[in-house]
């Protein structure tokens, strides 16, 4: 006999419909720690990981298809020249060649119709991985194709396997320029993107949809971990278990509209399974901690809760450390 404690956390992930939201058959996971009560060896049963939904390539690939590629643009764009942020390619100074990274917005795009506002997060982001030495391919998966949000489901065909297909297309298209190192392309995604950043991460996900090289690194800001249930169309995981490439999630404690606790048991059981996942759970903070042009901005999200979003300066600071450390690590230059 062996003298162990048994720690059981319960996880309910959500299904999102479009007309209802339910908690799936709760699993438990047990986890076995050295204390004081008394579990046979012999007789203890391994805990299986959570429920995995996917889907198969071939229905990925045609729910791709609902929407046109994206035009990339080949030109880099100055930031002196462009104050608004829009889908453009930013590099350092030089010849390179440098590491890259894609950009990819929340569920609101980089502009509403209306143009009254502007996604200043974006071109922040932006404008600190320039700094930092990176070639950035600003995504824009909206304008292009006459959609105005996606943050109550999909509009225009724009669903969560284009966004992943968008992202493969801009790696492969990083990848063929010159003054960039196709071996170190990332991609940092925030919100809606980021939940996108957690797909591409995926072994299957990637077989289905990357069109050339992969990401070598993801970083997901404040990412919605639910399962996703189309009415007309079986359910997904959006945080799989395959994940094979260098993740990191980082996650705010007050963020009622995509909550770490959907996201935390999931990544626990990948990083269980050996994928290379981290995460970083900041407390006290909300969603959207780095958009400042949306201080105290407040809406009823798409499962009906009232969210409100606070800008905190040090966090975005620290979030800013930690995933250029992150990339740093995850893929680092290689001496020629």
């Amino acid at each position: 006999m062996v003298r162990r404690t048994i720690q059981c956390v319960v996880i309910g992930p959500t299904i999102i419909t479009a007309m209802s939201f339910k908690p799936l058959t709760q699993i438990t996971l047990c986890y076995f720690l050295a204390a004081t009560s008394l579990v046979s060896a012999q007789t203890a049963t391994p805990t299986a990981p959570p429920d995995n939904k996917t889907l198969p390539p071939e229905m990925m690939r045609g729910s791709t298809s609902r929407a046109k590629d994206l035009t990339l643009p080949t030109q880099t764009t100055s930031f002196g020249t462009s104050h608004a942020p829009q889908m453009a390619l930013y590099k350092p100074e030089g010849e390179g060649p440098f590491p890259a990274l894609v950009l990819l917005h929340q569920c609101g795009g980089l502009r509403n119709a209306r143009g009254n506002w502007q996604n200043q997060s974006m071109l922040f982001w932006a404008q600190k991985a320039v700094e930092r030495g990176y070639v950035v391919l600003q995504l824009d998966a909206l304008d292009q194709r006459g959609a105005d949000s996606v943050c109550l489901g999909p509009k225009e065909g724009v669903n969560f396997f284009r966004g992943a297909k968008d992202a493969f297309q801009a790696a492969e298209h990083l990848s063929k320029l010159p003054y960039v190192d196709a071996k170190r392309i990332g991609l940092a995604g925030y919100s809606w993107g980021a939940m996108v950043a957690l797909t591409v991460a995926s072994k299957g996900w990637a077989a289905a949809l990357a069109t050339g090289p992969r990401f070598a690194a993801s970083v997901s800001f404040y990412p919605g971990c639910m399962r996703i249930a189309p009415p007309m169309g079986p359910a997904y995981d959006i945080a799989q278990l395959d994940i094979d490439r260098p993740q990191l999630t980082l996650m705010g404690e007050l963020d009622n509209e995509t909550p770490p606790s959907d996201c935390i048991p999931r990544l626990e059981a990948a990083k269980a399974l050996g994928a290379p996942v981290e995460w970083h759970l900041y407390p006290s903070i909300t969603h959207c901690w780095d958009c400042a042009n949306l201080h105290n901005f407040n809406k009823v999200d798409v499962r009906g809760n009232r969210v409100t979003y606070v800008y905190d300066k040090a966090i975005t600071s620290d979030s800013e450390k930690r995933m250029f450390e992150f990339l740093a690590k995850s893929m680092p230059a290689v001496p020629r």
